[in-house]
């Protein structure tokens, strides 16, 4: 009866520890080297790419990719763009063998899901030219 009681407290708490945000080293160790592709609502919403040094390239998936990097600040991953000054900050969650990350600038407008992995960098096209 011991042991029953002793699996349930543990079979409680799961949930609990399941919806703990990523810490940066855990954030760190998922992402480093792989290629993320995310979704919303069953779109596609962009690719991240994760390099050394807790540097980074995103896209729209339109061809553009922005340069970057990543911090972690109060329990948010918070990224900085080469366009954009403002740190766009995020909690990651594990759900099963993806992520789950919920846009804290504004947590009622996004959230996101890993909808694909990949090693493969991200295809960026060069600067736009014209006349």
């Amino acid at each position: 009866m011991r042991r029953l009681f002793a699996l349930l407290l543990v079979l409680a708490a799961a949930p609990l520890a399941a919806a703990q945000p990523m810490s940066g080293a855990e954030f760190q160790s998922y992402v480093e080297g792989k290629t993320l592709y995310f979704g919303q609502n069953g779109e596609a919403y962009g690719v991240e790419e994760y390099l050394p040094d807790r540097q980074v390239r995103w896209s729209f998936l339109d061809g553009k990719c922005k340069e970057g990097f990543w911090y972690e600040q109060s329990e948010m991953i918070c990224f900085v763009y080469e366009d954009q000054e403002t740190p766009q900050c995020w909690s990651f969650f594990r759900e099963g063998s993806k992520l789950r990350a919920v846009f804290r600038n504004d947590p009622s407008s996004t959230v996101l899901y890993e909808a694909k992995q990949d090693d493969e960098p991200m295809v960026c096209l060069g600067p736009e030219v014209g006349v």
